[in-house]
């Protein structure tokens, strides 16, 4: 008696739309095969809310709706096909730009607005290479476990010191990391190395050097990777810029400009012409830039002298103290790091910031002023280099006030998001954030999960 077998088809995958909105979280939808195949050229509808809801799912006021935003009106999101990667079996992922029915870029959609500058750039013949430093912090409890604790007295994985560089993290951490990095093999994204960072739980994962908008599609991907291996393995993880009372983390941002294949940041007597005036357009554009790349209430408690971030608008070469410390000598690795963000940035807008200030600097020339050749932090007002705004209130003034970040990121993006922030700095003070806390409650609770 034979037997016959029936053949199933192969099962199609459901597909992930994905971008970030302005607050840096990705959001998406998961469509079926045939609704990708009937809109992955057309674009798909989001309701133009995603850029008016705050962390707190409130509807923010007081900034300007231009023709596009109100009453819920659809923007389209189309994918970019060549960021179409099998995520898991049975689910790709995708990501795409925001835009209008009229065929214009959504004047705040992040990933364009980086796009944009990137095309400035080309038009003086160069490109960019940019590479990130990620820093999180792992907890030993599951997400579940982290939000009936209101995210507070969590134990870091992998044990209660900190260090820096040691291997003497348990086997817990490791397998962490491990399949992290198994995971981003698996979805194509190249990572170059990891380790333990200063405070207990805390590690710090970098991206290999590639160009800046597919280094903001990895740097996205990755911190969702980096959640969902934490909730597979019952742990959690954290990009805030401080999720504990200790130290805070960053997001620092190595970049180079190269044209007919050359590293045109590389000179053998140190920092290139080119060098120099990007460095003088990233510290003319510093303080109103620390708007964007450190955008919460928490991101301006990790500004403390001493603990690693930046705290002066400065410069120097291989000076790890200084904002922006201009690596030389080589002809491949000749760079700068820009050491100002936060864990909690939009990958896109910090790009942007460093795209806009390398422009600003490169189109008019403009010189920085003399290095700092020695500790960058806790310098004097008599030494002449100014502190970076410590505040949300001072830095969202600055922005305001700054026509080189206008001129390169639009007038609607600065005005939308000085906006965003005032509102931000109120529902703090007026919902229970509590600004003489080391870490207050408030913060936790909207940040801890977000971006």
């Amino acid at each position: 008696m034979s037997e016959t077998t029936t053949m199933r088809p192969a099962a199609r995958k459901a597909v992930r739309l994905e971008a970030t909105n302005h607050e840096g979280s990705l959001l998406g939808k998961n469509v079926s095969p045939a609704k990708f195949e009937a809109g992955k050229e057309s674009g798909f509808a989001f309701a133009d809310i995603l850029f008016a809801i705050d962390l707190g799912n409130e509807i923010v006021f007081g900034d300007a709706f231009p023709e596009w935003r109100g009453n819920l009106y659809d923007i389209a999101m189309v994918p970019d096909l060549t960021t179409l990667v099998e995520w898991k079996p049975g689910l790709d992922s995708v990501i795409g730009d925001y835009w209008l029915k009229d065929g214009r870029p959504v004047p705040i959609c992040p990933r364009n607005l980086a796009k944009g500058l990137v095309a400035r750039l080309s038009g003086h013949g160069y490109t960019a290479t940019a590479a990130v430093e990620i820093e999180a912090t792992l907890f030993e409890e599951s997400v579940q476990e982290a939000r009936a604790r209101g995210y507070r007295d969590l134990t870091p994985l992998g044990g209660s010191t900190g260090a820096t560089y040691h291997l003497a993290r348990s086997s817990d951490w490791i397998a962490y990391m491990e399949a992290v990095v198994e995971r981003l093999d698996q979805v194509g994204i190249t990572w170059e190395a990891w380790t333990d960072e200063a405070a207990p739980g805390q590690t710090e994962l970098n991206l290999a050097p590639t160009d800046p908008i597919r280094l903001g599609d990895s740097w996205a991907r990755t911190r969702q990777v980096m959640r969902e291996v934490a909730h597979e393995l019952g742990h959690t993880v954290s990009f805030m810029a401080k999720p504990t009372a200790g130290f805070g983390q960053g997001a620092h941002i190595n970049v180079s400009l190269q044209s007919d294949g050359v590293n045109r940041f590389f000179a053998e007597e140190g920092p290139s012409e080119l060098m120099t005036h990007a460095v003088g357009g990233l510290l003319a554009t510093m303080a109103g830039a620390t708007s964007i790349v450190m955008p919460q209430i928490t991101s301006y408690r990790r500004l403390v002298d001493l603990t690693g971030p930046p705290t002066t608008i400065s410069w120097g070469v291989n000076n790890k103290t200084a904002a922006v410390r201009a690596i030389t000598g080589h002809p491949k690795y000749s760079r700068l790091e820009y050491r100002l963000p936060g864990a909690d940035v939009n990958p896109y807008f910090a790009i942007a910031v460093v795209l806009a200030g390398v422009l600003a600097g490169i189109e008019r020339r403009i010189e920085p002023p003399a290095q700092v050749t020695d500790m960058a932090w806790g310098l004097p007002d008599s030494s002449g280099v100014p502190r970076i705004p410590d505040t949300m209130s001072k830095a969202g003034a600055a922005l305001a006030a700054d026509p080189l970040l206008r001129e390169y990121l639009g007038d609607e993006f600065v005005d939308f998001w000085v906006a965003s922030r005032r509102w931000e700095w109120m529902e703090f003070h007026t919902k229970g954030g509590d600004p003489f806390a080391e870490l207050s409650t408030w913060e936790s609770q909207r940040y801890f999960e977000f971006p």
